[in-house]
């Protein structure tokens, strides 16, 4: 069940505890940036797309999942994501080497940021259907990332991922791109559906950088 909770210093966002969370363990963390037809101040909405709608019917998810609200006057600022994380760690029984970051369109792209200004913070990088800068990829060598995009996305071309596979891996990166040959904008639907990419979240630990080992990249899905 996600709760919705009302932030006082950051942003309104909705709460995902696994249904066995509970004393005994540290848990994974994933942050959730939802785009840019999300924003407002009505929280229930961020439930309409993405990873939030698909914890709606999976209870037996196997991570916290944090989920902010940016208002419509608003950009996403990276401070106030960091102040977020922030809390959580202080208030729940968090993983700090498992935390994990994604995002769809705009919140892919406020993501690319936060994650190149605190890189150090995360175990891995989901970005969907979203643009990053590349001339700030070298600053991401040492995050695993995986990129998911539509070939047809109007939206954000599939340049904009290719762009920051070519500056990843001239700096060294650690990045896959996975492409979905017949998706517009929407590639959020079947990203957030595929069980591999919770897995390979969790093979992916902050202490583990210079170890972790990524499967071929994938160029197109059928």
């Amino acid at each position: 069940m996600q709760k919705a909770v009302i932030g006082s210093t950051t942003y309104n966002h909705l709460l995902f505890l696994p249904e066995d969370y509970g004393p005994g363990r540290s848990w994974p963390v994933i942050l959730y940036l939802h785009g840019i037809g999300a924003k407002g101040d009505y929280i229930e909405m961020l439930k309409a797309h993405g990873l939030p709608k698909y914890l709606e019917g999976h209870k037996d998810f196997p991570f916290i999942t944090v989920s902010p609200q940016c208002p419509d006057d608003e950009d996403w600022s990276s401070d106030k994501l960091d102040r977020l994380l922030d809390e959580f760690i202080e208030d729940y029984r968090i993983d700090v080497d498992r935390v994990y970051l994604t995002g769809i369109g705009e919140g892919a792209s406020a993501a690319w940021r936060l994650a190149g200004t605190r890189p150090s913070r995360f175990a891995a990088f989901a970005p969907v259907c979203g643009g990053g800068n590349p001339h700030e990829a070298c600053f991401l060598r040492n995050l695993p990332v995986w990129i998911f995009h539509g070939a047809k996305d109007s939206i954000f071309p599939l340049t904009e991922a290719q762009g920051m596979v070519l500056a990843l891996r001239l700096c060294g990166g650690i990045v896959n791109l996975t492409v979905y040959p017949e998706a517009d904008h929407d590639s959020w639907t079947d990203t957030y559906s595929n069980p591999e990419l919770y897995a390979w979240l969790l093979k992916q630990t902050r202490s583990r950088f210079t170890e972790a080992a990524l499967d071929p990249v994938v160029e197109d899905l059928d």
